[in-house]
């Protein structure tokens, strides 16, 4: 039965990024908005729910490890996973001219969240400013975007249908998420696989795979403006609004760890991105192939 639960899980997950692709791609047409806006924002917040739930519940149970590391574990799995699995399939472009702001920002909200851990608390106020960051960068967006479309839009059907095709499509990621999560758990404990290996891996790679099945089917479309706002707007959306909000609700401990080792490999992946737009405009199937290899080396060592 776990098995069916599984492959149930993976099916929800691609049918569900497909119809947030399509939704979102539509809305991006219908009302003329680049689609790496809505990619940037609707969609890389909407897949980073996930994270979300996991830690306000982490945070508020006792857990704050669980909170901060889920949030830093997704950043560093969004750039170095998802992309990297994006770009082995299809390269992806980033166009430095274009995303430099949003990457920009991206570095500054993982910069200004290594100094607020190198204080052991990430407290109420500290919480409300990241919050407050969040809303100035999402009004910067919409309103910058909103009359500069990125391609000729066309009008769709209806945008009420883009609408709930997008809804619909979060709902069947949220889903598909939880039974494979929950179902890869139960097989891994049925064959003895530790407790701790499992939180590092399943769970860790599960609230990041909305992320990951929306960016496959956009680099599989041809949207990889879409795939790669997903990426950006997730990691940005990761500190500002799910550590802001949880720290907004209850201060969170830090454990020194995070702003010692793994903080600084998330900055580290975020930095070779941006290298890559830089020189190349974007990332190559070799460069999405020594992400993976990247990955895979922090999971082997934060598993030993």
């Amino acid at each position: 039965m776990l098995f069916v639960w599984f492959f149930l899980g993976l099916a929800l997950l691609f049918v569900g990024g497909e119809f947030l692709v399509r939704g979102a791609v539509g809305l991006a047409h219908r009302f003329r908005i680049p689609p790496m806006v809505i990619g940037l924002t609707i969609v890389g917040f909407g897949t980073s729910t996930p994270e979300l739930l996991v830690a306000l519940q982490a945070a508020l149970g006792g857990a704050p490890d669980v909170a901060v590391g889920n949030v830093v574990g997704s950043n560093i799995a969004n750039v170095l996973l998802i992309l990297g699995v994006s770009a082995v399939i299809a390269p992806v472009p980033v166009p430095f001219a274009s995303v430099r702001a949003d990457m920009a920002v991206m570095i500054g909200a993982t910069l200004v969240l290594w100094v607020m851990m190198l204080g052991g608390l990430i407290s109420h106020v500290e919480g409300a400013l990241l919050v407050l960051a969040l809303a100035v960068y999402l009004w910067r967006s919409l309103a910058g975007g909103a009359h500069a479309p990125e391609e000729p839009a066309h009008e769709v059907s209806s945008p009420w249908l883009a609408g709930l095709a997008m809804l619909g499509g979060l709902a069947g990621l949220m889903l598909g998420a939880r039974f494979l999560v929950d179902s890869a758990s139960e097989m891994a404990r049925a064959v003895g696989v530790s407790e701790a290996v499992i939180g590092l891996t399943i769970v860790a790679i599960g609230t990041s795979l909305p992320e990951l099945a929306t960016s496959l089917i956009a680099a599989l479309r041809g949207n990889s403006a879409i795939a790669l706002g997903n990426v950006l707007g997730s990691n940005i959306f990761n500190i500002f609004g799910i550590l802001g909000v949880t720290a907004t609700i209850h201060p969170v401990p830090v454990d020194g760890r995070f702003p010692a080792f793994d903080l600084p490999f998330a900055l580290a992946a975020a930095l070779a991105l941006v290298s890559l737009s830089y020189l190349h405009d974007r990332v190559s199937r070799g460069a999405g192939a020594a992400f993976l290899v990247a990955y895979l080396g922090y999971t082997l060592w934060i598993g030993l």
